[in-house]
């Protein structure tokens, strides 16, 4: 068994979404200093990293973190190539050739190399899926969408994506690291922090080879 871990590793240095709070990880008690313990304190936003979107994040009202639906975290997921498409729209999507029977949708673009390259700034021009796009993966009885960026959507299109995905109840996975996997089939586990009342959480999330 080989197991792809596609979670971007957290620490300072990591690009947020802009006008999101930085990433602050340090050390605040150590056993070089005559502390018991090594302990470390963590301050950031929730929509950092690998991550997973509530319902919440767009829809007012809706489900938070806590009642998403696990069962569409884990399970068979298929990996797409798109790192030629300048944007997701529901015309490379259906040049793709997804298999119909992709329950587990994960995009594999250009985004990828941002994070095998170690880019610490944020990419505004970063590819995303727009709204005919989140409507083709909609229409297809989809459960989960994965993105390789900080947002499923174009830098300057969140809403439209995020309400066409959220409100037919799509799970949204955002900030994979897909760069070392191919296209194809795979066993996905995507387990977001239990942060309740969250509109997001930072998740692991890992590939099994079938």
């Amino acid at each position: 068994m080989r197991i792809h871990d596609i979670s971007v590793p957290i620490h300072p240095g990591l690009p947020v979404w802009p006008g999101d709070p930085p990433i602050e990880l340090e050390r605040i008690a150590k056993i070089s200093e005559g502390k018991n313990a090594n302990v470390s304190r963590l301050a950031c936003g929730v929509h950092i990293g690998t991550h997973v979107d509530a319902p919440v994040h767009f829809l007012d009202g809706e489900a938070p973190v806590e009642r998403l639906p696990l069962e569409a975290l884990i399970g068979r997921a298929f990996v797409a190539d798109l790192r030629s498409a300048a944007v997701v729209d529901a015309g490379a999507l259906e040049a793709t050739k997804i298999p119909a029977e992709a329950e587990r949708l994960l995009l594999r673009t250009r985004n990828s190399e941002y994070w095998a390259q170690g880019v610490g700034s944020f990419q505004e021009d970063f590819v995303g899926v727009d709204e005919s796009g989140a409507r083709w993966i909609a229409e297809r009885g989809i459960k989960l969408v994965g993105a390789d960026y900080l947002s499923v959507a174009p830098y300057d299109q969140s809403r439209p994506t995020h309400e066409v995905l959220l409100q037919a109840g799509i799970v949204i996975v955002e900030g994979l690291n897909l760069s070392g996997v191919e296209t194809g089939w795979y066993t996905l586990s995507c387990l977001p922090l239990l942060l309740q009342g969250s509109d997001g959480a930072p998740a692991r999330a890992v590939l099994i080879e079938e």
